[in-house]
């Protein structure tokens, strides 16, 4: 651990240079962070439109369109960990700029794509700069933030993500209404050129004073390991089978390989990571909350997104419209829920948190064909207002346990969890949705062609594809998948909301409570309260534009 350049005080640990300009910094850091995840929110209203045969998409197949978004996953969740130790040992901003520039020059290619292949090895490029974008943003905000404000800036970094899940998905329908599929990539690249100026301009670049060595086999054995077992978690999703052979060898080996990471960084003298972090039970805690939330929330993104459009019939558009509640909650209440947290401490604001989440998951077994609209949306609200009381807590709790010189690893710990846990709940919780359905449908194909019956029985859109090409005559099997997905969707968000129960199990068991009545009131002193790290005050490094 590096020496600190003053006194203990934490108004000293930041330059004043950089401390006059700290909320403009975190103004770049927020778009930096929202073009990524806004990339993911357009892609999945474009993917019909991609589907489509040549001049209108690329005419991918179902799973060609799969591989486009899972190429980006898999290689983000591969290098997250190794783009925030990069990010400590170089320079968070030299990393963020490299991030910045690979994801847009990725964006302009996989615009120009001339087949399915083309989109699928760009998106992998995309996802490549993404990993080093998103554990930066988090490193540099916490290193121009003090301590007693860093509660603050998460809360507004995390409203940033709300924000991009509102503005995605009309975003895209705007520009799909109106230019080809390839714009909702495109878009990208002014907005990354602007981000690049004000980068250079006003993010100072940090890094740890004292790296020590580089820890190439624990380096290696990191993403080997994310990558096989996020190969496993997509490949056993697209399969609704995780018995497969494949999809077993897979998840096995990476999890083999990541226990091989923890014992080998136990007894390295230069570890990429210090794991005795992880026996603190707040700091094990809140990852887990992370990975356990974003597992609920993703799954139900994968299943709300047919409900809307297949079910009820509503344009890209128009589903994305109804998203904007919940992303609407995240906006106002993620900034403000470190004042929830100074008052009441973390372990019942997350875990209240965590119940209107669940709450939120359960609605959706009340829903049908006919659920009025407002219902919708203050469904959607209540998750939102949820998931802004879970995640800046949380990610304040994972951040401030960890010394200021190994930001970057702490990011890219709270995010790789986060990334590891939406795969997971995609892939289990689609292969429950789909396994139900295919169960559920079945029963009303008997009149259809062998081939056409198989095919009918993927998916809802499968079979409303086959209804449509029936003519009057598929009118009943329109009814009958509407049914049958509703059935499927209903099984779908118990599981979602059984796990965000779990997750308020965990928060309320192990977050630390209240902090005591005598401590000074200071501004942030709540969230720092419960997560002092056991190595002392953290340190400042030299921060220069």
């Amino acid at each position: 651990m590096s020496i600190p350049s003053g006194p203990p005080a934490a108004a000293s640990q930041v330059p004043e240079a950089i401390h006059r300009r700290r909320w403009a910094i975190l103004v770049v850091l927020m778009f930096s962070l929202l073009i990524v995840v806004l990339d993911n929110s357009i892609l999945n209203v474009a993917v019909k439109t991609i589907a489509s045969p040549a001049p209108t998409g690329l005419g991918a197949t179902q799973s060609e369109l799969e591989w486009a978004i899972n190429s980006y996953t898999l290689v983000f969740a591969g290098l997250l960990f190794t783009a925030g130790l990069l990010g400590d040992r170089i320079g968070r901003k030299k990393v963020l700029l490299f991030g910045i520039l690979l994801f847009g020059i990725g964006s302009a290619l996989a615009a120009m794509s001339g087949s399915p292949g083309e989109l699928i090895t760009w998106r992998a490029v995309m996802g490549f700069g993404a990993a080093f974008v998103m554990p930066a943003t988090l490193a540099i905000l916490m290193n121009v933030f003090e301590r007693d404000e860093q509660p603050k800036a998460i809360g507004i970094w995390a409203g940033s993500v709300g924000l991009a899940i509102a503005i995605g998905p009309i975003t895209g329908g705007l520009l799909l209404e109106h230019f080809w599929w390839g714009s909702i990539f495109l878009v990208n690249v002014p907005v990354v050129i602007v981000a690049l100026i004000a980068m250079v301009v006003l993010v100072p670049d940090s890094r740890d004073p004292k790296p020590g060595r580089i820890d190439p086999l624990g380096v290696v054995l990191s993403i080997v390991g994310l990558v096989l077992l996020v190969f496993g978690i997509i490949r056993g999703g697209e399969l609704a089978d995780f018995a497969d052979p494949l999809v077993l060898l897979s998840i096995i080996g990476g999890l083999v390989v990541l226990a091989g990471f923890v014992w080998h960084e136990k007894r390295s003298s230069h570890p990429a990571i210090d794991v005795s972090y992880f026996r603190n039970g707040a700091f094990s805690a809140a990852v887990a909350a992370v990975a356990l939330v974003f597992f609920a929330l993703m799954g139900v993104t994968f299943f709300s997104a047919f409900y809307l459009q297949s079910v009820r019939g509503y344009s890209a558009l128009q589903s994305g419209l109804l998203i904007v509640p919940l992303a609407a909650a995240q906006m106002i209440f993620a900034p403000r829920a470190r004042l929830v947290v100074q008052r009441f401490g973390a372990r019942a604001v997350c875990a209240v948190g965590m119940l209107l989440v669940s709450a939120g998951l359960l609605a959706f077994t009340l829903f049908d064909a006919d659920t009025p609209v407002w219902v919708l949306c203050v469904v959607f609200f209540v998750q939102g207002t949820g998931m802004a009381h879970v995640m800046p807590p949380v990610t304040v709790a994972v951040m401030q346990a960890l010394p200021r010189e190994k930001a970057g690893s702490g990011s890219a710990i709270n995010n790789t969890f986060r990334q590891v846990g939406g795969a997971l709940g995609i892939a289990v919780l689609g292969s429950v949705l789909s396994t139900v359905y295919r169960g559920d449908i079945e029963g009303h194909l008997g009149a259809l062609p062998a081939p056409a019956r198989d095919a009918a029985g993927e998916s809802i859109e499968a079979t409303l594809g086959i209804a449509e090409k029936l003519g009057p005559a598929g009118r009943p099997l329109v009814a009958a998948a509407n049914d049958a997905f509703l059935g499927a969707m209903h099984v779908t968000a118990v599981g979602s909301a059984s796990v965000a129960l779990i997750g308020a199990l965990v928060v309320g068991l192990f977050l630390p409570g209240r902090p005591p009545a005598e401590q000074p009131a200071g501004e942030g002193e709540a969230e720092g309260e419960r997560t002092v790290p056991a190595g002392g005050p953290m340190t400042t490094t030299a921060a220069d534009s």
